[in-house]
Parts: C-alpha cells; sequence; structure tokens
C-alpha cells in the first residue's frame, strides 16, 4: 500500500472505527454482525485506496461500504425483513453498491444526543452488566482495541477477556437492552460505568497497552471529547469534571513524553516549556471549580495529584509530600494495587526511600501485579536512587522482559545498560 493510503487507514482506524460501529449497531441491532462488516470495510479500504486514491470522507466511506455489507448479510441469510425494511427506508441507506463510497448522513433528533458513540458508551453501561463487562465491551466496540489489550488493562488473561466480552454481548441482546442515553432520573446509576470506560480509552491512548508507539493521541483526544460531551449532559456531577480535568492535565504533557525518536522521557526529564499550557490553565480552573463543591471522588484526587506535577516549574520543587498524601487518600476511596503502586513512588520522592520499597516488596508478595512491569521498573528505579545498582540491573531486567512497548522497552534497556546490566 502507498504510504500515504497506509497512514490514512491508521488514522481512519484510529478516529473512525467508533463511529462505524456505533452507526451499524443502532442501524441493525447486531453487535457481532456491525463488528463483522466494519473490519470487512477496513480490509476493503486497504485494497482500493491505493488504487482509488483516499476518499474525501474517510469515515462516511468505511460506513456506507461496512452498512451495505451488512444489509447484504441480512439478505443473503433470509432473515430480518422488518428490520431490512425499516433500514432501506432510512437515509442513510445507499442503493449503490461499494464503487459508491459516500452518502450524506441524516440530521439527528435535536432532542437527543448528537452522537451515537454516546449511545453506544450508556448502552454498553446498563445497569445489567457486571461493571468490568461493561468498561470491556465499551473499549472493544467503541475504540476497538483488541482483546489483548483491554485483557492487559484489566490484568486478567486473554481468554477471560474473550468470555466476559461474549456474555456481555448476549445479555444485551437477550434483555433487550435499548441503545440510546436514559433519560435523567436514570443518569446517576449509568455514570460510574460511563467514567470508567472513558478513563481506561484515555490510559490505553496515553499509554499503550502494546505495539510501537507509546502514545496513542486519537483514543486521548476521543476520551476527551466524550468527556466533554458527558460533563456537558451532566454538568453537576463532579466526578465527570474531576475525570476531564484529569485527562486535560495529563495530555497536555503530550509533546514532551518522548523524543524525536519516539523514546520515552520521564516526568523529570521532560522540557517542561513544551507542556500545553492552555490545557493546564482550562483543567486547573475546572479541578478548583468543582472540588469547591465539597464533593470530592478518585478522579478528582487524581486530577489533584497531576495538578501539582503541572503547577511545579522544575522537578526539584514538585511537592511530593502532597502527593504522597494525596495518594494515601486515593487508596483509601479506591484500593487498587496499582494506586498502591504510586503512593510508594510518591512516598519515596518525599524523602523515603525504605518506605517506598517496602510498599513495594508487599506489592510483590500479594502477586497481583505479577505480569505488570511497571512494578519492576518501579522497584529497579527506586534502587537506583538508593545505589544499589546490582539490585537495580535485576530488576530492569525483570520489568524489560515484561515491558508491552518498543518505546519503553528501549528505556529499560538503556536503564539496564546504566546499571551495569546485558
Amino acid at each position: 500500500m502507498a504510504p500515504s493510503a497506509d497512514a490514512a487507514l491508521a488514522t481512519a482506524f484510529h478516529e473512525e472505527w467508533g463511529r462505524v460501529v456505533a452507526t451499524l449497531i443502532r442501524r441493525t441491532g447486531n453487535w457481532d454482525l456491525a463488528e463483522e462488516c466494519a473490519q470487512e470495510a477496513f480490509v476493503e479500504a486497504a485494497r482500493r485506496w491505493q488504487a482509488e486514491g483516499v476518499p474525501r470522507r474517510p469515515g462516511a466511506w468505511l460506513t456506507t461500504v461496512a452498512l451495505n455489507r451488512a444489509l447484504d448479510r441480512l439478505r443473503r441469510a433470509k432473515r430480518g425483513a422488518e428490520l431490512l425494511e425499516q433500514v432501506a427506508r432510512d437515509p442513510l441507506t445507499t442503493t449503490a453498491t461499494d464503487q459508491t463510497p459516500m452518502y450524506e448522513p441524516p440530521e439527528e433528533d435535536a432532542d437527543e444526543i448528537e452522537d451515537d458513540r454516546l449511545r453506544l458508551m450508556f448502552t454498553c453501561c446498563h445497569p445489567a452488566l457486571p461493571l468490568e463487562s461493561r468498561v470491556a465491551l465499551t473499549l472493544r466496540t467503541l475504540a476497538g482495541l483488541q482483546t489483548a489489550e483491554i485483557a492487559r488493562a484489566f490484568l486478567v488473561p486473554e481468554a477471560t477477556m474473550s468470555k466476559r466480552l461474549t456474555r456481555a454481548k448476549a445479555k444485551i441482546a437477550g434483555a433487550g437492552i435499548p441503545y440510546r442515553v436514559p433519560p435523567a432520573h436514570l443518569l446517576p446509576e449509568r455514570t460510574g460505568g460511563v467514567l470508567a470506560v472513558l478513563y481506561l480509552l484515555f490510559n490505553e491512548g496515553y499509554g499503550a497497552s502494546m505495539g510501537d508507539d507509546l502514545i496513542r493521541s486519537s483514543l486521548c483526544d476521543e476520551a476527551i471529547r466524550l468527556a466533554r460531551a458527558l460533563l456537558q449532559l451532566m454538568p453537576e456531577q463532579p466526578e465527570a469534571a474531576g475525570l476531564l480535568a484529569l485527562m486535560l492535565l495529563q495530555h497536555s504533557r503530550r509533546a514532551a513524553r518522548v523524543d524525536a525518536h519516539g523514546d520515552l522521557v520521564t516526568l523529570e526529564e521532560q522540557d517542561r516549556e513544551r507542556w500545553d499550557r492552555p490545557q493546564i490553565d482550562e483543567a486547573t480552573e475546572l479541578l478548583q471549580a468543582t472540588m469547591a463543591r465539597g464533593s470530592i471522588g478518585p478522579y478528582q484526587l487524581q486530577a489533584a495529584i497531576a495538578a501539582l506535577h503541572a503547577q511545579a516549574p522544575h522537578p526539584d520543587l514538585t511537592d511530593w509530600m502532597e502527593i504522597a498524601g494525596l495518594y494515601a487518600l486515593l487508596e483509601h476511596v479506591m484500593p487498587s494495587p496499582v494506586v498502591r503502586l504510586n503512593r510508594a513512588v510518591a512516598v519515596a520522592m518525599a524523602g523515603d526511600p525504605d518506605g517506598g520499597l517496602a510498599i513495594v516488596d508487599d506489592l510483590a508478595g500479594d502477586g497481583a501485579l505479577d505480569s505488570y512491569h511497571l512494578l519492576e521498573a518501579t522497584r529497579a528505579d527506586l534502587l537506583r536512587r538508593r545505589g544499589d545498582l546490582a539490585a537495580a540491573a535485576v530488576a530492569y531486567e525483570r520489568a524489560l522482559s515484561l515491558a508491552p512497548t518498543e518505546p519503553e522497552r528501549r528505556f529499560l534497556a538503556r536503564r539496564l545498560a546504566e546499571a551495569g546490566g546485558a
């Protein structure tokens, strides 16, 4: 494939997958059919864009091809006649073949949120589903993450995640869960799942679970866009505001997190002049306003931690004592081994390296983070700072064997060499 077509297809996947699948689900009601036909549309694009050129509106092209494939499947299967008639009346439907890849999207009802992806997210986050299934299903369907990527985000085996996704789809079909944004009085019971989806979607973009790139900016941008839409829908929800502030603060550092070669740059080594100050200012103002309401949750606490980093003009001026205190509070309201690992770093950086290492050792002992490369990377870094290079090298070797992305592997290999390892 020509480089321009190849790049366009990669961009289209990251930016359009969720739109295509969400539209097909709304039009057909069949989740598996929507995903399969979306995949076929991208395969068709890979074949045709090289020869015919990249269409002016790649998302529209992909949606039309995918929808035509779905309609053909329904026709060939000789089922869904009523649904087929309904879809055929919709302005989205085209009678042309794949050789006519463009269409004009229909106008949405002004009383509804004009975003299929937001509808899809709320459908996935129905309270009839277990919370982890809600999050996993949305990441798979909306963001196009592979099952292996989602499994890594949840720290579970891929086979376990595959079964979880299958059960979630079956539950939606069997229970007749509607594809819509719920009425206002039902929004609160869905909020936790939607926030968790956005959080994990952003995290997968902020630190990819696999591949050649550390950052998948399109996923971060999508999570931020959806977080803004959610906050507009629920302006009085403090955790929605806290999550948006957290995303903005984290994403403000994107330009400084990798160098010209795509290699990882640690927080303390980043050029803070490259941080996006308008984004930091927006997030800070949003965070101050929502925390003033007095109902403080885990997303606001994480945003407060990120704000302390953003406010430090130099790494040595970071208020690590305050950060350690916020992590202790976060661990109280949202216990998790990853939060505890982050608290270990803050404790060590606040002047108690032995205390930080003790927390890391406790985490290693309970086995919850056995396959998590950042546990060993954290141990290695704390040992390096303490001057124990031999022990640090051993930990770097273990972290290197577990690291999921090429930038992280290159970074850990450099650190290992500096510690005197192989």
